[in-house]
């Protein structure tokens, strides 16, 4: 009898099936080379990390990690992003060997989920981290190359929205009277919950030029055009100077157009310190990507130098990447046994075209009209019918 899980997946887990692969497999090769012409080497890490080195240092919810436990006792974990692994690798090694260092992936991470939800389990990640340089520059690198690696899928209907987490923190901190009501603000806006910022506001029972402060910061930091107009928030700083450095870099790159402030963005990846970013094309109602400086990371692995770099969800990609128009040409070759060595030679020559040929016998098909439909070409190859 069969089990009622026979056809089951694990929670969160998906199929991949050969239409998509082909989708994703383009989009692999195409970041490969848009990135490798831009300098970045890339790099693979393990699936699994000790839980006590990546697992710790990872900004990922304990919750959502899968967790396991080997031979040794040592418990580990599927890695739940890859900027942590990179880290591991960069302070371990690759450091002493080259800086700043400009790494690439495209790899799969895993984050458990406590509901189905519709949310993936285990999903692609492409991205780039440069890591030992703590220049404005290397930001601007950064967002210019996402911007630059977006056009090159075809998309054109997009936005980079970029804050600051020094900013965020300053205002949060100033215009509240404990670090839990900061912290409980900055949860509320990493889950873009801004109605339930201002009801916590409200039960702040703050003073009123505080409240209203928070509440009138709220209502516009989304939709500041340039970097003066947050200075009535917040007292001008090294970090605004930064990003007003940031902003002036992508306008000279002429990628202005791209770009939107947001200083109410912030992460449940705890360890960006600095510039942060999301990514988002019409068509998507959720982020494709997300990236920053994250200087604090390195420090869990003993180095003091600085790093930024982004990822983009390749799923999230795929559903906002335009149609494609022309299909490889496939064609099916069906033969009888007697006539294997004729349709071999026919097969080849067709691929040698630069046509995708199947070849088929006809005794093996169970159904021969539904199979023949997948084609756009067959081609018959017996004694009594040749086409």
């Amino acid at each position: 009898m069969m089990s009622l899980k026979m056809f089951e997946k694990p929670l969160g887990m998906r199929d991949t099936f050969p239409v998509i692969y082909e989708k994703i497999e383009t989009v692999r090769q195409t970041g490969r080379k848009f990135l490798r012409a831009r300098g970045y080497d890339f790099i693979e890490t393990p699936s699994l990390e000790y839980f006590d080195t990546v697992g710790k240092a990872s900004a990922i919810y304990d919750a959502s990690l899968f967790k396991l436990v080997d031979s040794q006792g040592n418990t580990l974990v599927l890695r739940p992003d890859m900027t942590t692994p990179i880290a591991r690798v960069a302070t371990s090694k690759l450091l002493k060997e080259k800086i700043p260092l400009r790494l690439a992936y495209f790899a799969n991470v895993f984050r458990a989920q406590q509901t189905e939800g519709g949310r993936p389990a285990e999903f692609g990640q492409m991205g780039i981290e440069v890591i030992g340089d703590s220049t404005v520059f290397a930001d601007a690198e950064v967002i210019i190359t996402a911007i630059h690696l977006i056009q090159s899928f075809g998309i054109e209907s997009f936005k980079i929205t970029i804050g600051h987490a020094g900013v965020l923190n300053c205002i949060l901190k100033d215009y509240t009277e404990s670090d839990e009501q900061a912290s409980t603000l900055r949860k509320l806006l990493v889950d873009r919950n801004y109605v339930g910022f201002e009801e916590a506001v409200e039960t702040f029972h703050l003073p009123k030029t505080k409240s209203d402060a928070l509440l009138q910061f709220i209502n516009e930091a989304t939709t500041f055009a340039s970097i003066e107009e947050i200075e009535k928030y917040v007292r001008k700083n090294d970090a605004l100077e930064y990003m007003q450095q940031l902003i002036e870099l992508i306008k000279a790159a002429d990628l202005s157009q791209y770009v939107a402030l947001d200083f109410t963005l912030s992460s449940h990846m705890n360890y960006y310190t600095g510039m942060l970013f999301e990514v988002f094309a019409e068509g998507s109602g959720f982020e494709l990507g997300n990236g920053g400086r994250y200087d604090g990371l390195l420090h869990h692995f003993g180095s003091e130098v600085g790093a930024t770099g982004f990822g983009i969800r390749i799923d999230r990609l795929l559903e906002v990447l335009p149609s494609k128009e022309t299909e490889d040409e496939t064609v099916a070759v069906i033969f009888n046994e007697l006539e294997y060595m004729k349709a071999l030679q026919i097969a080849n020559n067709l691929r040698e075209e630069g046509k995708r040929v199947t070849l088929q016998s006809k005794n093996g098909l169970i159904n021969e009209e539904a199979f023949t439909k997948q084609f756009g070409q067959v081609v018959y190859v017996s004694q009594e019918d040749l086409a």
